[in-house]
């Protein structure tokens, strides 16, 4: 999938205010150009995986995920990580607008001489949400915390994503606060599917060695079972919303008792009502 692609700023542009518009390849040169040459200033995000940036074009801002270089990168997963974008066209799931995948070469000191040495660049292009991830609004102070509307209107989105994904077979496997991002609307929309899977017709399973997906969001026998023989199910996403949505109801990322999710709702339930009647 090497991307020898001409797109413009205009063909993203349009991809931008299309959502019937299929993602495209869009060429390194362009992607370097709306984010100022990948620069500092414009950086949004950073993780184990990438560095997100901002993009502009005209203006309108897009999201950029840029894949750090390493040595065994996967690139199954990349590609793996592009198909399941492509797939899925929700309001609940983070609009994927292009990608990239370029080799340039760069000369290089080796060994007392300049050699020609090969560079992979792979990025992601998607829409950006101006509020960030949802875990801005977890441990927050009064100022940011969400009302009990906010939630409600918060998981329902998150659970229709997540179902829209499973109806393509699609297992997301980190499912975390960070990954669901919010825009000005607040309509909370999943992202980050580096660690995806996707099921054939006739599966219900796939099999690992590998642990994917961040601790406390794992569920406990996806973690526990047979290293060699580790089944990945819709059950581990289950799990990881679940945990989401104590944590969104306790405004805290601690585990607490089943009690203190249940006097934290009923309370923050109570507040809204309060408020509510206020406004009338």
């Amino acid at each position: 999938m090497d991307c020898k692609a001409s797109a413009t700023r205009e063909d993203l542009e349009f991809i931008l205010l299309n959502e019937d518009a299929q993602p495209k390849p869009l060429p390194l040169s362009l992607l370097a150009d709306i984010t100022s040459d990948f620069s500092d200033k414009n950086i949004i995000g950073r993780g184990g995986f990438g560095i997100v940036y901002k993009g502009f074009i005209g203006n309108r801002t897009v999201a950029v995920k840029r894949l750090l270089r390493v040595l065994h990168f996967d690139e199954d997963g990349f590609y793996r990580e592009i198909k399941c974008l492509m797939k899925v066209k929700h309001q609940n799931v983070v609009r994927f607008l292009g990608y990239c995948n370029e080799t340039r070469g760069e000369m290089a000191g080796f060994n007392g001489t300049l050699v020609m040495a090969q560079e992979e660049e792979r990025l992601l292009c998607f829409q950006y949400l101006s509020k960030g991830g949802l875990n801005n609004y977890i441990n927050a102070d009064a100022s940011s915390a969400l009302e009990w509307e906010q939630c409600y209107r918060i998981i329902n989105g998150v659970c229709q994503g997540l179902h829209q994904l499973h109806q393509h077979n699609i297992l997301h496997m980190d499912l975390k606060p960070e990954n669901i991002l919010l825009g000005n609307d607040m309509v909370p929309k999943i992202a980050d599917f580096g660690l995806s899977r996707r099921l054939h017709e006739d599966q219900s399973y796939v099999i690992t060695k590998n642990l994917c997906g961040t601790r406390g969001y794992m569920a406990p026998e996806f973690i526990d079972s047979n290293p060699e023989n580790r089944a990945i199910t819709k059950k581990c996403d289950l799990y990881s919303l679940g945990v989401i949505i104590m944590e969104l109801l306790t405004g805290t990322r601690e585990q607490c008792a089943v009690n203190d999710v249940l006097d934290s709702w009923i309370s923050r339930l109570g507040e809204s009502k309060t408020n509510e009647v206020t406004r009338i």
